[in-house]
Parts: structure tokens; sequence; C-alpha cells
């Protein structure tokens, strides 16, 4: 990019974004079944977007220079404590997502156990294979061993007796989610609870896709399992608002039992010619944009809302989940108590990843996931209450997708490339071999072909390590100005 020798006029530089947005996967009308969550709702969207608008330019750092963002806060979070079962002690912080929830819930245990169990030199946290992978990103940013624990292959839980067996005297952190991301089921958050005070442990639940909507799931009839701050052992509790609160990108918020524990998870720093640098959270500069679209979202809409909202969105997912018990070669795992619907090929063989593709095409995105820890390969259906009005047609046009993939021939790309796949050697291949790899898939500069299904087959078949690198390659050379 060159900057221009005089500035562009508005409508050049708005003519320009939007036919770069043209190519964007659609955020409105229910065609997108990942990534996005759609209200249906315009107005508190656009109210929300206005409010960020009148506090784009405010900065976070500082609460003396900006006690608006200090009020805002407290009353967003204040909301988030008592929604998440915390009493009167409970106290927490904003955050840009559920990375840096998470992130925090790590940096507080670490802390925690540097005041009160100094003789642990190397730290461990318990974290179920279902939990979400910012869990694994925090152990590697922050140097906490990450110790996975195996789930019920039936119901995709984490199973608390396999977290007894894995603490140590180096355990810090316990971790289960509400719900998992690819199931939708809620872990067994009571069990572990009473682990997690009979070894005085921190635990921390991840809410961050279930916390806010759970709730009201269990106001409308249907079970929900207890996880929040209310159960015994519970010590935090993540919660995003940009997922089923409907506000923009990046909200989230972490609450803590109390102000004690809270502390743990804040960084200061004198040791420079500077101001005295305090930061209760990752960020430091930060636009107060994000948390005013918050309030306001969560004012415009207010609990009755949410609580239809909610109602919306259970009636799609009870729809959609039963449609797809019927529709012969698909079967779901699990027994979602969320909106979050994994489901798979009936029979080994099925072309999942080709049905996919036949949904793209057709208009519909919904998310790969692949195999591992006792989950087979699948596709992901994130639903929100936008997709109450568009189930019927969605439901055709799967049923349509299934009979026309099942019917397809083997694709012999994949076939070729899983028979290279088995003679090399992921372990010692270079960045270059695998761009290389990518390539005979059809990855080449930067660039995915339309269809997917045969590099996700291929990704799918890699081991962990090497889909990782793959991707890793992928990605590096993806993001290039040249």
């Amino acid at each position: 990019m060159k900057l221009p020798e005089t500035g562009w006029t508005r409508d050049q530089i708005f003519t320009a974004l939007a036919e770069l947005r043209a190519g964007d996967l659609p955020t409105e009308g229910g065609a997108a079944f990942a990534y996005v969550y759609d209200s249906g709702e315009r107005a508190a969207s656009e109210l929300a977007a206005e409010a960020y608008r009148m506090f784009l330019a405010s900065n976070g750092l500082d609460p003396t220079a900006f006690p608006s963002l200090l009020r805002l806060e407290n009353e967003v979070v204040g909301f988030a404590a008592r929604h998440l079962g915390g009493g009167p002690e409970a106290a927490g912080s904003f955050t840009s997502g559920g990375t840096e929830s998470l992130m925090l819930a790590v940096k507080t245990a670490r802390e925690w156990a540097r005041e009160h169990r100094p003789e642990i030199a190397a730290p461990e946290m318990i974290v179920p294979v279902t939990a979400h992978a910012a869990l694994h990103k925090a152990s590697h940013y922050l140097g906490v061993k990450l110790v996975p624990t195996p789930i019920d292959p039936v119901s995709f839980r984490a199973d608390a007796s396999a977290i007894a067996a894995a603490i140590t005297p180096n355990t810090i952190l316990l971790t289960a989610s509400a719900a998992s991301y690819a199931h939708g089921v809620v872990d067994p958050i009571a069990e572990i609870g009473q682990l997690a005070l009979k070894h005085q442990l921190l635990f921390h639940v991840d809410g961050c896709i279930g916390g806010f909507l759970l709730p009201y799931f269990r106001r409308l009839g249907a079970e929900v399992p207890a996880f929040d701050l209310a159960v015994p052992g519970v010590t935090s509790v993540s919660m995003d608002f940009h997922k089923y609160a409907y506000a923009p990108k990046g909200a989230s918020v972490i609450v803590y039992r109390d102000k004690a524990l809270r502390r743990h998870q804040m960084y200061a720093c004198a040791g420079w010619t500077g101001y005295t640098m305090i930061n209760p959270t990752v960020q430091s500069t930060k636009s107060g944009g994000p948390l005013a679209a918050a309030w306001a979202q969560l004012r415009a809409v207010g609990d009755q809302g949410y609580l239809d909202l909610a109602r919306r969105t259970l009636e799609a997912t009870r729809a959609i989940v039963g449609a797809l018990r019927e529709i012969d070669g698909l079967r779901v795992l699990g027994e979602p108590e969320m909106s979050l619907v994994a489901f798979t090929g009936a029979a080994p063989g099925f072309p999942l990843f080709a049905l996919s593709d036949a949904m793209k095409a057709r208009g519909w995105l919904i998310q790969p996931q692949f195999s591992g820890f006792d989950s087979p390969a699948n596709l992901h259906l994130t639903i929100s209450a936008a997709h109450l009005a568009v189930k019927d047609r969605f439901l055709a046009d799967l049923r349509a997708a299934v009979a026309e993939v099942r019917d397809a021939p083997p694709d012999p790309g994949l076939g070729m490339l899983l028979q290279a796949a088995a003679s090399l050697d992921f372990s010692n291949m270079s960045e270059g071999a695998f761009m290389q790899a990518l390539a005979l898939a059809g990855v080449q500069g930067g660039r995915l072909p339309d269809r997917m299904a045969t590099i996700n087959g291929l990704l799918d078949a890699l081991p962990q390590a090497a889909r990782e690198a793959a991707i890793v390659a992928f990605v590096n050379d993806l993001y290039t100005h040249a």
C-alpha cells in the first residue's frame, strides 16, 4: 500500500471498502453458522455501533482520565457477576474476548500459586481435551504446563475421575467448559468443584460461549446443569458479550469470587522512567468503544428481550437437531445443552467435508472440525436467534446436499494425497516443504480453492503436530504485503 498524494474522498473510501466487504462472510440473514452471532434485530445493533463510535477515541488505560469508562465497566461487570451467580463480593474485569479472559484466569492461578504455593517450581493446569484452545495458548505464553485429560466418548463431557487422577503436587488450576464449543455440552462442574475444594485449587469455568445464554435457557425450562460461581469450588468464570449478548466484537468478562483473587491478574510496573503503569488486563491502551457498545446493547435489549432471543435460539436449535437425527446418513454427536451442534456421518467413509462444500455452494457456512481425542470428524453449527427464520430453507438445502455428496464418487485427489502423506516424515519437514505439499492440495500463493474437501481431508489425516505446522506455514504465507 502506498499513501495517495492527496486524501481520498469519503465516497472513494467507502466504495473501496464496500468492494472488499462484498467478498466476506455475510454477518446478517442467518447464512453463517460460524464466527458471527446474529440476533436478527437491527435496531439494537445499530444503537450499539453508535455507542461504539461515541467512545472510540477514549482510552481505557487510565480510569482517572476517563471516569466514564470506569463507571461503564463497573456496571457491566456487576451485571455479569449477578448473572453468573456471584455474591456482593464478586469482582471482575472487562476484556477483549474469550482468549484474553482465559489467559487472565491462567495468569491469576500462576500468581496465586507463587504467593500461596511457593514450593511449586513447575506449575500445571488440568485441561479436558474439549476445552478451548485458548487455554493451550495461555499455557504456551505463561509457562504453565497443560495436562490434558480424556472425556467420556459418548457424552463428550469431561471425565471428573480422570481429572482427579491427574492432580499432582504441582497442580495449580482446574478448568472446565460451560459449554464446550465443539459439542455444546456442559462439563460436570459440581463434581470438579468438589475436587477443587478437596485439593485447595483454583477452578475456572470457561463460560465464554454459554455463560450468557444458559441461564436464559434454564428460565425457559431447559435442563441446564449448575455451572457458575454459585457452585462450591468454582473460583472464576469467563463470559463473552459478543456471542449471545450480540454485542460488537471484542467484549468479554472474567468474574472472580472476590477482589483478593482478582488482584493476581493485574500487572504493575514502576521500573522505568515514565509513569507507573497499572494494567488490570492484558491490554494497556484500549479503546472504550467495545465497552460502551456492550453496555448499550445490554441496556437496549433488556432482560425480556434477551429471554425472547434465547427462546428463538432454543426453538431453532431443537428444530435443527431433531431434523438432523432424521436425515439418513447423519448422526448428531452427544446431547447438546447449548445452541452448538456437531454432526457426523452415520457410517464410516461419509464424505463429510464434501458436504460442507456443497452447503457453501448453496450459500451456507458450516464449520468443519477434525477428528481426535475420541471425537470423530464432524461439521459444527453455531445457532443463533436469526436462524429460526431460515431453518426450513437451511434444512431443505442440507437434505439435498446430503443426497448429492452421498451419491458422488470418491475424491481421487484426496486418495493420492493421503497415499503420498503416508510416506512423509512430518517431524523433519521444512516450511517450504509444507508449502509444496499444500500446493498439491490446491493451496498456493496464500489462496484457497473454492472447494476445501480435499484439503480438509488431508488435514484431518495428519498428526496433530503436522496439522499445526501446515496451518502455520499457510497463514505465515497468507499475511504478506507483497
